[in-house]
């Protein structure tokens, strides 16, 4: 085996550990699903940024707002967005649908180290 080939495959696979712990944390994702966000309640780490995959299941864009996470997003029909949240303090934030009221949520932020 030759020294290149070694250091080749050596370093192949320090790059391949980033990516490997990437994966192995997943995105909470939001449906928006017969005029209803599901889950009503989404809890997420404290202290950390979080990428939450908001996913439109219905035909008809709705719009992802939240005063309290200061985000305003159209998600348009049968798509998705990705929204960065964070990092958040403990605590409740509120979310809906501006394009019906009716449509609400919470994301719950637990404490880090998860008391």
């Amino acid at each position: 085996m030759s020294l290149r080939f070694v250091l080749t495959m050596f370093c192949a696979g320090l790059l391949a550990v980033p990516a490997l712990a990437l994966a192995a944390a997943e995105s909470p994702v939001l449906l928006m699903h017969n005029k209803q966000f599901e889950p009503k309640q989404l809890e997420v780490p404290g202290g950390i940024k979080v990428k939450l995959v908001v996913r439109n299941m219905d035909a008809i864009p709705a719009e992802f707002e939240s005063y309290d996470l200061s985000r305003e997003v159209v998600v348009p029909g049968h798509g998705e967005v990705d929204i960065y949240i964070g990092p958040l303090e403990p605590g409740s934030y509120e979310f809906f649908n501006d394009f019906n009221r009716d449509m609400q949520g919470l994301i719950v932020v637990k404490p880090a180290n998860g008391d």
